[in-house]
């Protein structure tokens, strides 16, 4: 039931916090002219790399549509691309797309700033999850009409589960019959509860910054998992921008409607755009440049006046939204496992593969799919070997 939101049209461009580096026109062929001018065949051989990474990733709805499931991050990531999809969580993206060919002027300039805006960090980032973030960036992602957040509701009306608003302080092993048997622990309004279950789904982050419960009674104990993340802040701002700042002191002839930033030690902010409402009307429009509008602006830090100024002209409100948005991606460290007790199960793990809603519905699914298979013990299920041959061969 759910209705893609309307496209509302709006240029882009690069900001190198002295003048736009790169700008988007209402032609195409221009756009393709000018990519070409600045940085040769960089971007087609960025589109190819893309690509190819994600023709391999998407194998795993084929998988999973049969059936098939994983016990580890490693052998999920192997089944789609070999050891070279695990090695791109171990190198970062700038090296592997100088590897293809791409230049160092177009990472730096085009690569970075897509990064700082999704990520809110640099081109060392994972190969794996830069590749997902710049796939994202190619124009081929959609909104809800209504809102991102009717996924979720949806998917829990769908479920018809059995929703206990409280939260979770901890998690005690028991046994019964000789199986395991999970006790949950929580908090709510009504005071502290429990309850027992035969699996359980673990799908907050388990790094010491963030984990707020315990494990109790498992041997070897459960370890929290090392990383942290990385901070964002939000600011939607309902104001007048400040054309100047970007070099247009006339606002009627500013013509963008979202800014990147490239990777400059004195740019405050890492990108910023001119959003639309949730639900869009046929006549909708956006406000015309010299208007007051409501732009949201991606930053590391809160913004002090002087910045807000520096942004804007003038402003009716300030909304901030601070938040530890996504891993602080760390090459040299290993993949979270999914398994941490028989039948308990790790989903946020997979956010250090690549931090996105598809990547974290696809590792949903993988947790669904295995807690399923290991129950009814059909180990012919999971970590499969040449799953392609094996899923032409039941077709």
């Amino acid at each position: 039931g759910l209705k893609h939101r309307r496209e509302v049209a709006g240029k882009s461009a690069i900001f190198s916090g002295e003048h736009f580096v790169l700008e988007e026109t209402d032609w195409y062929l221009l756009n393709l002219f000018r990519l070409w001018w600045h940085y040769g065949i960089s971007f087609l051989r960025l589109q190819m790399w893309v690509e190819e990474v994600m023709e391999k990733f998407m194998r795993i709805y084929k998988y999973q549509a049969h059936g098939y499931a994983f016990s580890s991050l490693e052998e999920l990531l192997r089944s789609l691309g070999g050891d070279a999809f695990v090695n791109m969580t171990q190198r970062s993206v700038a090296e592997s797309l100088l590897e293809v060919g791409v230049t160092q002027r177009f990472v730096d300039d085009v690569i970075a700033a897509v990064l700082r805006s999704s990520y809110g960090q640099s081109v060392l980032v994972p190969a794996f999850a830069g590749a997902m973030s710049l796939a994202g960036a190619q124009g081929s992602t959609w909104a809800v009409e209504g809102g991102n957040k009717l996924v979720c509701s949806g998917l829990l009306k769908l479920t018809k589960a059995n929703v206990i608003p409280a939260r979770v302080t901890g998690i005690s092993l028991h046994s019964s019959e000789g199986r395991a048997l999970y006790q949950v622990h929580y908090e709510g309004s009504e005071g502290q509860g429990s309850a027992f279950y035969d699996m359980v789904v673990v799908t907050t982050p388990l790094q010491p910054s963030r984990s707020n419960f315990t494990f109790e009674n498992f041997e070897p104990p459960i370890a929290d998992f090392l990383g942290a993340f990385q901070p964002s802040v939000t600011s939607v701002v309902h104001g007048y921008l400040n054309s100047s700042y970007f070099g247009f002191p006339d606002p009627k002839l500013f013509p963008f409607a979202s800014i990147l930033t490239t990777d400059t030690p004195d740019l405050f902010f890492n990108a910023m755009d001119n959003i639309c409402p949730v639900n869009i009307s046929s006549a909708f429009r956006r406000k015309q440049p010299q208007e007051a509008a409501v732009w949201r602006v991606f930053s590391q830090q809160p913004l002090d006046k002087q910045q807000l100024k520096t942004l804007f002209r003038s402003y009716y409100s300030v909304q901030v939204t601070e938040w530890q948005a996504y891993p602080r991606y760390d090459a040299a460290k290993s993949l979270p496992p999914i398994v941490l007790h028989e039948n308990l199960f790790y989903l946020s793990g997979a956010e250090w593969v690549a931090s996105s809603m598809e990547m974290i519905a696809v590792a949903a699914k993988n947790v669904a799919l295995l807690a399923y298979n290991r129950w009814h013990q059909d180990l012919e299920k999971i970590d499969q070997k040449d799953l392609m041959h094996k899923v032409k061969t039941e077709l």
